[in-house]
């Protein structure tokens, strides 16, 4: 999966919700935007959206996967992430200097000239989406139905701003489909379907939406409106901080042979496999649930509270 929910920016409304979430000890700011800690009550919500849709993803039959944070950098260059989105990717550096260019790095930070300089690029990057990891996994030819993953952990986007929905590390849950371009396409309607309701059975205002990626540069444009024609992404949207500009909290995406070719992955016929995601921001539904129901969960309403601690 290649997306960033988001949505039109409503400063005004999005720095006032922030500063409820930070003056209520819900969010913990760290001097970044867009990089908080959460606190124990924000944790119990997340681990339950996970739960929930962990107990779609068993219905399913899909293998739980989990991955760290990082993801090696001859993965992520197959994924083509850095040629639609570069600006939005963080790569990792580590120091494999010697005892010399260890004192000259300690003589840069003491006089506060610039250090990064002397880092060299490491073997992984910053995880993009939780879904990449899986794809090597898949080489090779696929078993008679395809293959079906739930995988969700820390993902990583260089977009900071005072949105608390529009968080530089975030949670995401995603489950995977990867097989022939039909089961590939029913796995995201029926994907879509079920999140939506899911999602408004826990009192939030849901909608689907036809939506883009946001492509880097003049080639993003036309590859953004290719997208949306071809409806490959689709998104639950719901309000926050704007009814007016709702808030992307899931998607439905069809990559159709995206990931297919450059891994290597064949259908059980031997055509290039096709593959599909349904991507839960869980973040942003449980900022959305905050605003919806108030900043203490112990008093939401009892029906969305037994949904979610069943």
């Amino acid at each position: 999966m290649s997306t960033r929910l988001g949505h039109a920016p409503d400063d005004a409304a999005e720095a006032v919700f922030r500063a409820g979430l930070v003056d209520a000890g819900v969010l913990l700011e760290t001097g970044v935007e867009g990089l908080y800690g959460h606190s124990a009550a924000y944790q119990q919500i997340v681990e339950a959206l996970d739960a929930m849709v962990g107990r779609w993803a068993a219905e399913l039959g899909a293998t739980a996967v989990h991955f760290p944070p990082v993801v090696s950098r001859a993965t992520f260059d197959d994924t083509n992430y850095l040629q639609s989105f570069p600006d939005l990717m963080g790569s990792v550096h580590v120091f494999r200097g010697d005892d010399r260019a260890h004192s000259e790095l300690l003589r840069r930070v003491a006089s506060g000239a610039d250090w990064q300089s002397l880092l060299e690029p490491a073997e992984v990057v910053l995880a993009s989406a939780s879904c990449h990891p899986v794809y090597p996994l898949c080489t090779g030819r696929l078993p008679e139905g395809g293959r079906l993953f739930e995988i969700h952990g820390w993902c990583f986007r260089h977009e900071p701003s005072v949105d608390p929905a529009r968080q530089q590390a975030f949670h995401m849950h995603e489950v995977v489909h990867v097989g022939t371009p039909e089961s590939a396409e029913r796995h995201r309607d029926q994907g879509l379907e079920r999140g939506l309701a899911m999602l408004g059975d826990l009192g939030l205002e849901m909608a689907s939406v036809a939506a883009n990626d946001p492509f880097f540069g003049r080639l993003g444009t036309i590859m953004a409106e290719g997208q949306i024609e071809e409806a490959l992404k689709l998104e639950g949207v719901t309000p926050i901080c704007s009814v007016e500009r709702p808030t992307a909290v899931m998607s439905a995406n069809c990559h159709r042979d995206h990931f297919g070719l450059p891994f290597s992955i064949e259908t059980a016929d031997g055509s290039v496999a096709h593959s599909s995601c349904v991507a839960f921001g869980v973040d942003r539904i449980a900022l959305a649930l905050l605003h919806a129901h108030g900043l203490t969960p112990a008093r939401w309403p009892a029906g969305v509270r037994a949904r979610l601690w069943p």
